[in-house]
C-alpha cells in the first residue's frame, strides 16, 4: 500500500510540474460562426503577463504553460479568455455589436486644422509659403507674394505646426499608457512610474513609419527592462 501511495504522489507531482513548464503554444483565431482566420490578434498571457500579436494569417504562437488563462483581443471584436492547450488552439472571436449611424457634429483635429490652412488660402496662399520653382516662373508676382508675403509666411508657420501635430497625435494613437500597461504589465496604481517611463522612452513618428506593432512591442520590452535596472540613476541616458 505505501508503495501505491509513493507511485501516485510520484505520478500527482510529475503531472503538475509538466503542466507548469514553459512551452511554445500554438493555434489560430477564427471569427466566430465562420472560416474567416482573424490577423493580427493581440495576445496576452495572464499569468506571466507576456504578449504576442498574431500572424496575417490567423496564426500564433506564445510562451506558456497548459493551463495558462490566454487573452484575446482585437478592435471590433470581444476579448476573449481561452486556456493554454498543447493540442494546437483553436480560437473563436465574436464580433462586437455595430449601433446604427450616429452623427457626430465635431471635428477631428486634423478636419480643424485644415479648415485654418484652407482660411489662409482664401486670402490669396496656394503654396503655404514654399512656392515651386515652376510657380514662381509661371507667375513671378505670385512666387514673389508666396516668399515674402506676411500672410504666407504665417501659412507657412502654421503648415509646419500642423505636420508636427499630426505626427504627434498619431504616435500618441499607437505609444499611450494603455499599450505601456498591457506590455509592461503595469497597473492603473503605477501611475507615476508609467509618466516616468514615458517621458524617458517615446517612438518617434519616423520610427512608427517603418515599425509594425510587434517592432514596438519588443523594443517598449527593452528600454522597459533598461529603464527598471537604472530609472533612478541621476545620470541616465536616454537610448536611441
Amino acid at each position: 500500500m505505501k508503495f501505491i501511495i509513493a507511485c501516485l504522489l510520484s505520478l500527482f507531482c510529475f503531472t503538475f510540474f509538466a503542466s507548469a513548464q514553459q512551452v511554445m503554444i500554438k493555434g489560430a483565431v477564427y471569427k466566430r460562426i465562420s472560416s474567416e482566420r482573424l490577423s493580427e490578434v493581440f495576445i496576452t498571457n495572464l499569468r506571466t503577463k507576456g504578449v504576442a500579436i498574431g500572424d496575417q494569417l490567423g496564426g500564433f504562437s506564445i510562451n506558456a504553460a497548459v493551463g495558462d488563462t490566454l487573452l484575446f483581443t482585437k478592435k471590433g471584436y470581444t476579448p476573449q479568455k481561452q486556456q493554454a492547450s498543447n493540442y494546437g488552439m483553436v480560437v473563436y472571436m465574436q464580433p462586437e455589436v455595430q449601433l446604427g449611424e450616429v452623427r457626430v457634429l465635431g471635428q477631428t483635429k486634423k478636419q480643424e486644422l485644415n479648415e485654418i490652412m484652407n482660411d489662409y488660402r482664401k486670402k490669396g496662399t496656394y503654396y503655404n509659403g514654399s512656392p515651386p520653382a515652376l510657380a514662381a516662373i509661371a507667375s513671378p508676382i505670385t512666387g514673389l507674394y508666396e516668399l515674402f508675403g506676411k500672410t504666407p509666411q504665417r501659412a507657412k508657420r502654421f503648415a509646419a505646426f500642423t505636420k508636427g501635430e499630426l505626427e504627434a497625435t498619431e504616435v500618441d494613437r499607437r505609444y499611450n499608457k494603455f499599450f505601456i500597461m498591457r506590455v509592461t504589465g503595469l497597473t492603473a496604481a503605477d501611475s507615476t512610474t508609467i509618466k516616468q517611463f514615458m517621458g524617458y522612452y517615446k517612438p518617434s513618428y519616423e520610427d512608427l513609419k517603418i515599425w509594425g506593432d510587434y517592432d514596438l512591442i519588443q523594443k517598449t520590452k527593452i528600454q522597459y527592462e533598461y529603464f527598471k535596472k537604472n530609472g533612478d540613476h541621476p545620470t541616465l541616458q536616454k537610448l536611441y
